[in-house]
């Protein structure tokens, strides 16, 4: 069963830098869309930003938009989120998603846990 797993989460400092990691252990299939979630202590899980496999995004979420980018690599099954001028606010687990079309999203990996600290 193909399985994500999420790496580069950890503590840094305000206006910071992190690059999240999230390789597919198998063939995707159909599962064309890989995206980034986040899920901040007593909030709901967010929708960061998805990428087909052509390489298309959708949006990102307001609250990323300037900051975060994300990309792919096809040939090694992972897909990247840059995530520069980090904010206290952007604390959260970021979770790796797969799923068809970038509209739904079944395989999901276990997270990994961001801390920004003011």
């Amino acid at each position: 069963q193909v399985q994500l797993v999420e790496s580069g989460g950890g503590l840094v400092q305000a206006g910071g830098s992190l690059r999240l990691s999230c390789t597919a252990s198998g063939r995707l299939g159909s599962r064309d869309a890989m995206g980034w979630f986040r899920q901040a202590p007593g909030k709901e899980r967010e929708f960061v930003v998805g990428i087909r496999r052509n390489g298309g995004t959708t949006n990102y979420a307001d609250s990323v938009k300037g900051r975060f980018t994300i990309s792919r690599d096809n040939a090694k099954n992972t897909v990247y989120l840059q995530m520069n001028s980090l904010k206290p606010e952007d604390t959260a687990v970021y979770y790796c998603a797969a799923g068809p079309g970038g509209v739904a999203w079944d395989l999901w990996g276990q997270g990994t846990q961001v801390t920004v600290s003011s």
